[in-house]
């Protein structure tokens, strides 16, 4: 019986994943180890979105291989697709298996504990292997894959109590900057009698709340025969699941249609949530992305959402300093910003990745002129956030209580998160999980508090 550790870094999607792969694993008879210092095998499971996730991945096996010398070590997912030759030159490195072959690891692990001197029985795979002085590496062409791995991720943000499924995978776009396509292939998705299914079966389990995500979430059910759209999979969710409340991670702006919001407004299972990535305020810039949609129809779909949800969280990515921003379109971007009622931000550096069309322009910018740019717009989505928070104070808000954080483990709060994507701190000790109606009475350190609480009935009736 073989113990594993698996580490995670990345997106919900690649987490997903690392759900997906250690519930294959169980399965098999597989022991989580307490840590990757006590396990016989450890999956790296990365990311590639940023350089500076890369230098995270290599940097986490270094360290576990110090520690855990004897330890097998597995890398997987988008670095493992985009450049395995690097992995596989790590000391410690065994197995390099690309996104295209993540859905055998289990098969390959098993197959190594029974016969630890023949590590991958290969001749059993379709792909042959690529061997490297160190390690051996199995991918594939990524844009052959068909498979979803599918398990919801229990950890994380939550801890425990908030599950996110993932129902799609892939993207068909693309955009200048974005590694993505080129290590997740083409967008797939999960068939929806087994979303149905795997939520009904979290329903079982006591859940409250899931999350729902994917790489290009608001494309999900293109592909499948006959074709449905992620609307008729929220609907069928409503009407066939007796789920609290459901929450969708990032969409894409132009998948946001009025009859989306609507839906959200028709009934409170839906979180008052929807995170769309902007990318940039210029429209110049946005077209050397290759977005899709520009400012006006950007804004057109912010307006919709605050005029059916008046006190909903409005989210968004945006890129500091892509090639050939000026400080014009950096303004013109922070004004856009500015505008618009966000309730916070996630503000990404520009990242120079392999094999992107963005990556071989040369109006390449400093990094100093990125990060003073970044945390610009970081500053401005911190005072967006404030301002919300403020806006929020006395009215009453439907919260779902969280784990207590190991280091507050003795506090006299409980945290919890409300519909609309707001912390809060309960002042009284509650267990996680509960569906709770409280009053926000006062706001620090990106934080509500509040004092009355009332038990609320989510019992889900269908809407």
């Amino acid at each position: 019986m073989s113990t594993f550790h698996i580490e995670q870094f990345g997106c919900r999607a690649t987490q997903a994943d690392g759900a997906a792969i250690e519930r294959q694993l169980r399965d098999r008879g597989c022991v989580p180890a307490s840590g990757a210092n006590d396990a016989e095998f450890v999956v790296i499971n990365t990311c590639t979105v940023t350089s500076a996730a890369d230098a995270q991945a290599r940097d986490s096996i270094r360290k576990i291989h110090a520690q855990n010398p004897a330890a097998r070590i597995l890398v997987t997912g988008c670095y493992a697709q985009r450049a395995p030759e690097e992995l596989a030159a790590l000391p410690g490195v065994s197995l390099v298996v690309g996104n295209s072959h993540k859905p055998q690891i289990s098969d390959l692990i098993t197959s190594s504990s029974a016969r630890p001197a023949d590590f991958v029985p290969f001749s059993s795979l379709s792909n042959p292997a690529l061997t490297s002085p160190r390690a051996t590496i199995l991918t594939g062409d990524i844009f052959e894959s068909r498979d979803v791995l599918v398990a919801p991720v229990l950890g994380g943000e939550g801890n425990h109590t908030r599950p996110t499924l993932k129902i799609q995978d892939g993207c068909n776009n693309r955009c200048s900057f974005c590694v993505i396509p080129f290590v997740r292939g083409k967008s797939r998705s999960l068939p929806p009698e087994t979303v149905l299914a795997e939520i009904h079966r979290l329903c079982d389990s006591g859940f409250q709340e899931i999350v729902l995500s994917g790489i290009n979430l608001g494309s999900w059910g293109r592909d499948l025969v006959p074709r449905v759209d992620i609307l008729d999979l929220l609907r069928r969710i409503l009407d066939e699941t007796p789920l609290a409340r459901l929450r969708i991670s990032s969409i894409e702006p132009l998948d946001v249609t009025q009859d989306l919001i609507a839906l959200f407004a028709s009934t409170d299972r839906i979180a008052e949530h929807l995170h769309m990535p902007l990318q940039s305020g210029a429209d110049r810039i946005l077209a050397a992305m290759h977005r899709w949609y520009r400012t006006e129809h950007y804004a057109r779909r912010v307006q919709l959402v605050r005029e059916f949800l008046p006190h909903a969280a409005i989210g968004a990515d945006v890129i500091a300093g892509f090639p050939g921003e000026t400080e014009a379109d950096h303004e013109t971007t922070l004004q856009f910003i500015d505008s618009l009622p966000f309730t916070y931000l996630h503000v990404f550096s520009y990242s120079s990745r392999p094999g992107t069309k963005a990556a071989a322009l040369e109006t390449q910018l400093s990094g100093e002129v990125i990060h003073r740019r970044a945390r610009e717009l970081r500053a401005l989505g911190e005072s967006k956030s404030a301002t919300f928070r403020q806006s929020q104070l006395g009215r009453l808000h439907n919260v779902l209580t969280l784990n207590r954080p190991e280091k507050f483990v003795n506090a006299p709060w409980t945290p919890a998160l409300s519909t609309n994507y707001l912390q809060f701190r309960i002042l009284s000790v509650l267990p996680p999980n509960k569906s709770l109606e409280v009053r926000a009475t006062s706001s620090a350190d990106s934080t509500l508090y509040a004092e009355s609480v009332a038990t609320l009935s989510l019992t889900a009736a269908s809407t």
